[in-house]
């Protein structure tokens, strides 16, 4: 019996270390760099989010409460993510979103805390940006995309 839980306790270790963590860290994307590229051109707390899959804490992004017309890039490569129209206040402390710009987020599964997430990165780099959830508006699309401010830059629409 102690062997069967043992085998049991084993099994799910392991599980959780599947090839979805390992997923964006083995896809080429159209932008790479070496750890020391990306070192040198990120901030420290970029880097951290971006490359690192970090988080920074909730309500100290500038960007969490920006209202202003325009879009939202990934700040490692430039690549548009989000537009402003789909952004909203989900009292989370992270900027969120109800929808992605197509085709510029990536998507994988997340097990770091110990159940399934999923987790967005920039297509372009695969800078990791944070996680959606399905507790968004459900007037659009039920979606909320929470994102780390740190991995964004805010580009304002021109008038």
């Amino acid at each position: 019996m102690k062997k069967l839980v043992l085998l049991l306790v084993l099994s799910l270790v392991f599980s959780c270390n599947s090839s979805a963590q390992k997923q964006t860290k083995d896809k080429n994307y159209p932008v790479t760099k070496t750890d020391a590229e990306w070192k040198a051109q990120l901030t420290n707390q970029q880097y951290y989010v971006l490359r690192k899959a970090g988080t920074e804490r909730p309500f100290t992004s500038p960007l969490n409460k920006n209202y202003k017309k325009g879009v939202y890039h990934c700040a490692a490569c430039d690549t548009p993510l989000f537009e402003s129209d789909n952004k909203f206040d989900s009292g989370t402390g992270w900027p969120s979103f109800d929808k992605e710009i197509k085709g510029n987020v990536a998507f994988s599964t997340d097990y770091k805390i110990g159940y399934a997430r999923t987790e967005e990165h920039c297509a372009t780099c695969g800078g990791h940006l944070g996680h959606v959830f399905n507790d968004g508006p459900r007037e659009t699309t039920g979606k909320r995309h929470c994102i780390n401010g740190v991995a964004l830059k805010f580009v304002p629409e021109e008038k």
